[in-house]
């Protein structure tokens, strides 16, 4: 048996029925697009996050894209954002022709480093696209001050932090939007793509509506403002109602596991996850540092253990965002980092027994070597 970092099989067979249930509910209903698990699903999640509304689409990256149109944000315009992240951030920007401005990443949580936050920001600056990765939230009410000052909107990735908060805050109610995917892997997951985009402005929300359904409002057909097809599954909200009243129980598992490895790890030489002064992590991965990465890796393979990087190249080193023109070394930290971390497997239905497996392979290797 391979321990991968991520199988939703487990928590599959123990919410079997319920998911299911949800399917056949759909099937029967005889509204398969647009119908009233998508509502109930868009009201349940905006009102978890205390927010007026939720605007379900068909994945994470169309939920950043059609925030980012929503906003207004669009070819010649840049965005600021950090490398550090995975490549969907980065390539929702370019999809709608504007220009990512990256910023580097605090060595102690992988966080934008607010620091250097503003003087990124120039004169065509028209948004900040701001990551909360690995489950944990970034300094928002620097990042705030910063926005409101130079009177810009914020957009919050809260792909990874489903359920986190800071200062007792929801991920996703700080900005003027916050984008979600429900891709499986995710705190809340889906069993398909799934995305949303939460808002409380009017404006911004009617906006994504249009955008999400080809730019049509009022009669089919007519398009005010050409848009996308990018509508939430009717399958996979459901799916996702039903799940949503588990997230915090799911959240919970998550620091649970995190304890145990924290705890087991600490005299290892592993850096296990800092968790920010005011945050609650929520442990999307569970992503940890070492010099020898690679080979630590290479090893718990052959132990039948296989880890994941989370991320092992930064976007602004990949080919296909060269034209940016950022050089190696240019943001120091992001790169440093991408030699060093990885992940452990990291999710609620992980049996204690596997987990002890991971981490005596792990303080077997360390102390091997």
């Amino acid at each position: 048996m391979t321990i991968h970092v991520w199988n939703y099989l487990d928590e599959y067979d123990d919410e079997r029925e319920d998911i299911l249930d949800a399917v056949q509910k759909v099937f029967a209903s005889g509204r398969l697009i647009m119908g009233p698990s998508v509502e109930g699903f868009e009201s349940e999640f905006a009102a978890y996050h205390g927010l007026d509304h939720c605007v379900g689409v068909d994945n994470g990256t169309n939920a950043l894209v059609l925030a980012l149109r929503a906003l207004g944000v669009g070819p010649g315009d840049e965005v600021v954002t950090v490398s550090n992240t995975a490549a969907p951030t980065v390539i929702a920007i370019d999809q709608i022709g504007a220009t990512p401005v990256f910023v580097d990443v605090r060595e102690s949580d992988f966080l934008i480093d607010t620091d250097l936050l503003e003087e990124a920001i120039t004169e065509r600056t028209r948004c900040l696209l701001i990551v909360h990765l690995y489950g944990q939230c970034a300094d928002m009410d620097t990042i705030m001050e910063i926005a409101e000052r130079r009177g810009l909107p914020v957009l919050e990735d809260c792909a990874q932090a489903h359920g986190a908060r800071q200062k007792g805050r929801l991920a996703g109610t700080f900005g003027k939007a916050a984008a979600f995917s429900f891709y499986p892997t995710k705190v809340l997951g889906a069993y398909g793509d799934g995305g949303a985009v939460a808002t409380s402005d009017e404006e911004t929300a009617e906006a994504l509506r249009r955008l999400r359904y080809y730019g049509m409002e009022k009669q089919y057909y007519v398009v005010d403002t050409p848009g996308h097809n990018s509508r939430l599954d009717e399958v996979q909200a459901e799916i996702l109602r039903r799940k949503l009243t588990r997230l915090d129980t799911y959240v919970d598992r998550r620091r649970e596991i995190a304890d145990r490895y924290a705890e087991a790890l600490a005299d290892t030489g592993i850096i296990t996850p800092r968790t920010v002064e005011g945050n609650e992590h929520v442990y999307y991965v569970y992503v940890v540092r070492h010099p020898r990465r690679d080979e630590i890796i290479s090893e718990l393979k052959a132990h039948g253990i296989s880890l994941n990087i989370s991320y092992p190249w930064p976007v602004h080193t990949m080919t296909g965002f060269s034209k940016l023109g950022y050089e190696k070394g240019s943001l120091p930290v992001t790169e440093r980092l991408a030699h060093e971390i990885f992940s452990l497997p990291m999710y609620p239905s992980l049996p204690e027994e596997r987990q002890d497996l991971v981490i005596k392979a792990l303080r077997d290797v360390l102390a091997t070597s």
